[in-house]
């Protein structure tokens, strides 16, 4: 049978193909052959492009390639009563306090309350240095000035001592009114803390009349003070800063926090207690005067009792010749009011006698077996 050249053909090896070189230059491809093959390339690249587009914008659909942040608006000027402008006017009448006594230091905060140089501070500040030849008390004022400060008095009763910086027209700070502080009013705590001086911070008033007992620590204070309470951030360093209102008035001077750690040497945990302002003056005032403070005393020994129903101040013991004998207090009563301020226990027995002055007479309003008695005693 005779072979079909057709097939013969097609079972013939296939010849070499063509080069990039050949088909472009050599003539053996047809220019309209050459730009169909440049469109259909063209058109894949194209398509390919925008296929890679989706598939990038779907592989990651949390970025935007076209976004454009906008620029906020300059914002108007802050209020007068901001916590900027505040701190601004009272930074410069807080000091920190540094006290040197041979090897040995410690480091507080102050406030300028007079144009002669007085400084308010606590006393566990500066007792170290009480009575301490070669002691050395220095005021650091926020510009960095340095100067020598005396101890003009102090008093361990209620944490507070008074020093006299000689300089040159100070910034003194305005004193308000800590009797008509609320729950919830905004404060600003300024002083050193930790040695960072010049430190603001913010928060309420989130207790007052809160008595605090203040002792030991190394230093010779026996106090319990009718402190006003506060979540202002207050560390170690803040001692004897200012406490401040919206207004820029000083209403506290910070003098003890509560903390979870070891020896109160922890951090703020938002517990800051500082001594009213309406306090503070009355006995830097004495101070400044005398060099000394006389504290009211009702001249009994009592602790703290509750019946479930009332709590009080039970009478251990009545000091002979005391106020509290002149008046028929006996032991075993339990005091319940100072004048018009309730007490509940034994601290806030000490803090209702305090705020009397010296000679006043006051009603001590006691349970005796089960009945309520009003019995005026003068404070001696």
């Amino acid at each position: 049978m005779r072979e079909d050249p057709a097939e013969k053909q097609s079972e013939a090896e296939e010849g070499p193909l063509l080069s990039t070189r050949e088909v472009l230059f050599g003539r053996r491809v047809s220019p309209r052959a050459l730009g169909a093959l440049a469109g259909v390339a063209l058109l894949l690249s194209v398509v390919g492009g925008f296929i890679g587009r989706l598939t990038a914008e779907e592989g990651n659909p949390l970025t935007n390639p076209d976004v454009t942040l906008a620029e906020v608006e300059q914002g108007e000027d802050r209020p007068a009563g901001a916590v900027a402008a505040v701190a601004q006017r009272v930074v410069p009448a807080v000091v920190s306090v540094e006290v040197r006594v041979g090897a040995q230091g410690g480091a507080g905060s102050g406030v300028v309350i007079d144009g002669n140089g007085y400084v308010v501070t606590n006393n566990h500040v500066v007792s170290m240095a009480a009575d301490t030849p070669g002691s050395q008390v220095s005021a650091v004022f926020h510009d960095g000035t340095r100067a020598q400060a005396r101890i003009v008095g102090r008093d361990v009763k209620t944490d507070l001592a008074v020093l006299k910086v000689e300089v040159a027209n100070p910034t003194v700070a305005q004193l308000g009114d800590s009797d008509r502080l609320a729950v919830g009013d905004d404060v600003i705590a300024i002083g050193s803390p930790l040695g960072l001086s010049g430190t603001v911070t913010t928060g309420i008033v989130s207790s007052v009349h809160r008595p605090v007992r203040l002792a030991g620590e190394g230093t010779d204070t026996n106090a319990v003070i009718d402190a006003i309470q506060t979540d202002a951030a207050i560390n170690p360093g803040n001692s004897g800063g200012a406490l401040v209102d919206g207004n820029g008035a000083v209403v506290g001077i910070n003098s003890a926090i509560r903390t979870l750690g070891s020896g109160g040497e922890g951090g703020s945990i938002g517990l800051g207690f500082a001594i009213p302002i309406d306090d503070a003056r009355r006995i830097a005032q004495e101070l400044i005067r005398t060099g000394q403070v006389r504290h009211a005393d009702l001249g009994v020994n009592a602790k703290s009792v509750s019946d479930g129903v009332a709590d009080g101040a039970q009478v251990q013991n009545v000091q002979d010749g005391s106020a509290a004998a002149a008046a028929g207090i006996a032991e075993g009563d339990v005091i319940i009011r100072v004048g018009d301020r309730r007490v509940g226990s034994a601290d806030e027995l000490i803090v209702a006698v305090d705020r009397n002055p010296v000679g006043a007479t006051v009603p001590v309003t006691v349970v005796r077996q089960g009945r309520e008695l009003v019995l005026n005693a003068q404070l001696r």
